[in-house]
């Protein structure tokens, strides 16, 4: 006799089975998001996203609770001019990678809800067209300072 305890813990089972899907066959090393000024409204996520299955793997959303809104962006050069945009997905080989960094694509945090300090983590969590997830933490990291501007090449480099 089967009792309803079995056959419930049977159903959970097989559904955690079936409910495995693309998110099983992606590796993320080194989230992190890049700190923004105290006042800021935005703040880029960055990650390398590996896909280690035999089929092509599809993210169509990314979420997080740190801001209101989650986005996949990249970057365009539109007439000479570099753009950032929404992505309505981003598609990874079989066997390949994708490198999100900036200046290119990234996971973009919209409308944060308290300043990121240094050292935070924050769960982001990507979904699949299959509709599987996958939460990864990503650690908040000081943004890197511009290059130190070279001094002008005028008279005043000059020893007199």
């Amino acid at each position: 006799m089967i009792r309803p305890s079995m056959l419930l813990t049977a159903l959970l089972i097989a559904g955690n089975v079936f409910a495995a899907g693309s998110a099983d066959s992606v590796t993320i090393t080194d989230p992190w998001i890049r700190q923004s000024p105290a006042v800021a409204q935005a703040a880029g996520a960055f990650m390398i996203i590996k896909n280690t299955g035999a089929k092509e793997v599809k993210i169509t959303k990314a979420d997080n609770p740190a801001s209101k809104v989650t986005e996949l962006h990249n970057h365009f050069n539109e007439g000479g001019v570099m753009k950032m945009r929404a992505i309505p997905s981003l598609d990874i080989k079989a066997g390949g990678e994708a490198i999100l960094k900036p200046g290119s694509l990234h996971v973009m945090l919209i409308g944060l809800k308290a300043p990121l300090e240094v050292g935070k983590v924050i769960p982001i969590t990507l979904t699949f067209d299959d509709g599987s997830n996958k939460i990864i933490e990503a650690t908040v990291k000081p943004a890197m300072p511009p290059p130190a501007a070279m001094p002008a090449a005028g008279h005043e480099m000059h020893k007199h």
